[in-house]
C-alpha cells in the first residue's frame, strides 16, 4: 500500500427565515435537491434547516432537536441518519417519518451514502462497529466491513461505485468493495462529496477545502483557509455548482466544480 499523503497545509489540526447560517452546535450534512439547485437541506445537531435561495436564508426544516448527521437521496426518498435517528421523507423534506432499519446494531449513524448506479443500495457507517449495506433502500442492512471504525464523519459513493470515507482523525480512505481499503491522505477530513458525473473529481473539507481529480488518490488545496469546514455537496444536475458550510456560520459556493470558491453568507 502506498503511504498516504499528509495534507498538513489544508487539514491543520421558529419558522422565520434567517439571514445567515442557523446557529447550531454542529453542522453535519448538506443535500442539494434535484428539483431545484437552489433548494438545500442542512443537517445539524439541532435538526434540519431548509434554504430555497441557494443558502442566503434558512428556516427550520423538521426533526427539531434531533442530531441529523446525514442527508442522502435514495430514488425520490430523502433519508436521514444520525445519533439515535433514522427517518425518511417522500416530499423533499417537508414531512418526516421515523423508522428503525433491521440489521443495524445501533442508530449511531456517522455516515450514510447511496450508490448512484443503484438507488436502493444504501451504505451506513455505524460508530465503533463498521460499514453496513442495504439493498432495499435502507430498510434492512448487513455488515460489509469492520475495518473502518475510526472517527469517521462521512461516506460517499462515486458514479463508478467506489466508496470514499472521510475520517476526522485519519484522513481519506478508498475502497472498491468495502472490504479492502486504500489510505490516501492523513489529517482531518470532515466532509466528502463526489461529482455525480465524474468519478475522478472528489472534494474534501477540513481546515479549508481540498480537491482530487484522480478519484481520491492525490489531493490539492482549493480553498486554503484556517476556517473549519463541514458538509459539502454537489448539485445533482449541475456538477459545476458545489456548496460548502463553514463552522464559523459562513456558506460558500463554487461554480467551477470546486476549483474556486466564493462566500455566499
Amino acid at each position: 500500500m502506498a503511504t498516504p499523503v499528509a495534507l498538513v497545509f489544508l487539514f491543520v489540526a421558529g419558522s422565520t427565515a434567517n439571514a445567515a447560517i442557523p446557529r447550531a452546535s454542529d453542522y453535519h450534512a448538506l443535500l442539494v435537491l434535484p428539483s431545484d439547485s437552489k433548494t438545500l437541506l442542512l443537517g445539524t445537531h439541532n435538526g434540519i434547516f431548509r434554504s430555497d435561495d441557494a443558502g442566503r436564508s434558512w428556516r427550520p426544516g423538521g426533526l427539531a432537536g434531533e442530531d441529523a448527521m446525514n442527508l442522502v437521496l435514495s430514488g425520490q426518498t430523502v433519508l436521514v441518519g444520525g445519533h439515535n435517528v433514522f427517518a425518511e421523507s417522500a416530499n423533499e423534506g417537508r414531512t418526516w417519518r421515523h423508522f428503525r432499519p433491521a440489521g443495524l446494531p445501533s442508530l449511531d449513524v456517522h455516515g450514510l451514502a447511496v450508490d448512484p448506479r443503484r438507488p436502493n443500495v444504501v451504505y451506513a457507517q455505524i460508530a465503533d462497529t463498521g460499514l453496513y449495506r442495504s439493498t432495499d433502500g435502507g430498510f434492512s442492512f448487513r455488515l460489509v466491513s469492520s475495518d473502518v471504525n475510526g472517527a469517521m464523519m462521512q461516506v460517499a459513493v462515486s458514479p463508478s461505485g467506489r466508496l470514499v470515507i472521510a475520517d476526522m482523525s485519519r484522513g481519506i480512505w478508498l475502497s472498491s468493495t468495502g472490504k479492502k481499503w486504500l489510505h490516501t491522505a492523513t489529517g482531518m477530513a470532515m466532509g466528502i462529496a463526489v461529482d455525480p458525473q465524474n468519478a475522478n473529481r472528489i472534494i474534501a473539507t477540513g481546515r479549508g477545502i481540498a480537491i482530487s481529480n484522480d478519484g481520491g488518490r492525490s489531493w490539492a488545496p482549493a480553498l486554503a483557509l484556517k476556517v473549519m469546514f463541514g458538509p459539502v455537496a454537489f448539485a445533482p444536475h449541475n456538477p459545476n455548482l458545489v456548496y460548502a458550510v463553514g463552522y464559523n456560520r459562513t456558506f460558500w459556493r463554487s461554480t467551477d466544480a470546486g476549483k474556486t470558491w466564493k462566500k455566499v453568507a
